[in-house]
This record gives C-alpha cells, sequence and structure tokens, in this order.
C-alpha cells in the first residue's frame, strides 16, 4: 500500500483553531500507522473560502477532507483505510 497522505492546514484560522495541536501528530500516532503515513504542514489547504468556518482545522487525507479535526478522528480514518 502506497504510505497516506496527511495534509495539515496551518492557514490563520485552522491553526488558531486547533491545527497548531496537530503539528506533532505524528508523535501520538500508533506506531503501525506511523509507519504508513507522510505528513506535512501546508501554508492554507484554501478550504475555508468554500466551507463553514466552524469546520477548522481541516486536513486532508489523500485528498479526503476532514473538518474539526482531532488525532482521534484522523487515526480512525488512516485506521478505516488500512483495512479496506
Amino acid at each position: 500500500m502506497k504510505k497516506m497522505q496527511l495534509e495539515i492546514c496551518c492557514g490563520t484560522t485552522c491553526y488558531m483553531l486547533g491545527a497548531n495541536r496537530l503539528l506533532n501528530i505524528e508523535n501520538e500516532m500508533p506506531s503501525h500507522l506511523r509507519s504508513h503515513a507522510v505528513v506535512k504542514a501546508s501554508a492554507c489547504l484554501g478550504l475555508c473560502g468554500n466551507r463553514d468556518l466552524a469546520g477548522a482545522p481541516y486536513v486532508k487525507l489523500n485528498g479526503e477532507v476532514i473538518g474539526e479535526a482531532t488525532p482521534e478522528k484522523i487515526f480512525s480514518r488512516m485506521q478505516a483505510l488500512l483495512e479496506e
């Protein structure tokens, strides 16, 4: 399986609403997921203009948008992708 691409939006809105806490997500990630992921910060994913700001922070996992992102929500989706 190709490595999952996790992009964390670090635009102002997302950063202030929680993305700053997601930047160290690799340290919290279970080891069985860590080996399958590439994590990068993005200056801005451009999602706030198209969506409700209350959905921030946003991340993209293999291009799929996850709003109100938390480590638990991200890990759950990553696990589901591994099981597909």
